[in-house]
């Protein structure tokens, strides 16, 4: 029975799968008419993956999904597989440029380019640390291939197909030759792995990019637009008798506003003809027996201190 992987034909992670099965003589066959955001969204496919992601290897003992995951499986079908490497620590440096490919290289590719096509909203400061990123790990990569064709060894090995696929998207989208030409380490050994029969028979021809992409606005899920409701006829004389009815509610709000208060009856009585400058020089200098002094004087007062026929 035939492995099947469920992807589209042109998704670089499902070409992870099907260049190893190349190598390792299994049969891995692509469903057919896979149509992304329709095929992915069945009840069927999201119990092979709840997330709906691809690709998904099918297999006699269940489903696989992670690309990664997908090429080992096919992989070590083949035992003492030279793609897994001959010894430990060619297996562990198998694993490491398997995880630098995917950490460093794919994930900063693909900060740049998604928000470019409209899939992601475009921010200037993040493309910048994207590039930023990007450069750095390929720099790194660039050191390395510099004394070595392969990534591990002398010969192809699952790191070399899994950072081939993924600079694949790079070099077709958006990495062009002007950015490109500051690796060429990378540069010879991405032409030279895609020109290796395995490689080529899954890929195709592969063109670099002339340019990076124009940024495209964010692109957002159609939405069904629903037939207006038609209006009632009654409705305009509605607003009418609504516009009509707008005085009156005014009106009656400045009937209902508050009287002004009435005057306090002390403002009736005639201006006092104390001087209250004098009155606190008097308190103030006037040490002992205030009471008799001011009795004397309350009549210029006008009997403010002691009204008349209650002094004491």
């Amino acid at each position: 029975m035939p492995l099947v992987l469920h992807a589209g034909n042109t998704n670089k992670n499902a070409f992870k799968a099907l260049i190893t099965a190349e190598y390792t003589g299994v049969n891995v066959e692509l469903v057919k008419n896979f149509e992304m955001g329709v095929t992915n969204k069945t009840p069927e496919f999201l119990k092979m993956n709840p997330i709906g992601k691809v690709p998904v290897l099918e297999t006699p003992d269940g489903p696989i999904f992670e690309s990664n995951a997908i090429a080992r499986y096919v992989a070590r079908l083949k035992a003492d597989n030279p793609l897994l490497g001959s010894s430990l620590i060619d297996s562990a440096h198998i694993e490491q440029w398997i995880d630098f490919s995917s950490l460093e290289i794919d994930t900063n590719i693909l900060r740049w380019f998604i928000p470019r096509v409209g899939f992601a909203v475009y921010l200037p400061q993040a493309e910048e640390a994207a590039i930023a990123s990007l450069k750095r790990a390929l720099a790194a990569l660039n050191t390395h291939l510099a004394s070595n064709t392969y990534l591990v060894g002398h010969s192809v090995t699952l790191a070399d197909i899994i950072m081939t696929c993924n600079l694949t998207l790079g070099f077709s989208r958006i990495l062009s030759k002007s950015f490109t030409s500051e690796f060429p380490h990378i540069e010879r050994y991405f032409w030279t792995m895609v020109n290796i029969p395995n490689f080529r028979k899954i890929l195709g021809e592969i063109k670099q990019a002339e340019s990076v992409p124009p940024v495209q606005s964010a692109k957002k899920p159609t939405q069904s637009k629903e037939p207006a409701k038609p209006k009632a006829q009654a409705e305009p004389k509605k607003e009418a008798a609504k516009e009509t009815a707008k005085p009156k509610v005014e009106d009656a709000g400045e009937e209902e506003a508050p009287k002004p208060k009435p005057k306090n009856p002390l403002d009736l009585l005639p201006p006092s003809k104390m001087i209250l400058d004098e009155w606190k020089r008097l308190y103030s200098n006037t040490k002992t027996n205030f009471r008799e002094v001011a009795i004397k004087v309350r009549g210029s007062f006008d009997g403010f201190l002691f009204p008349p026929g209650q002094v004491c």
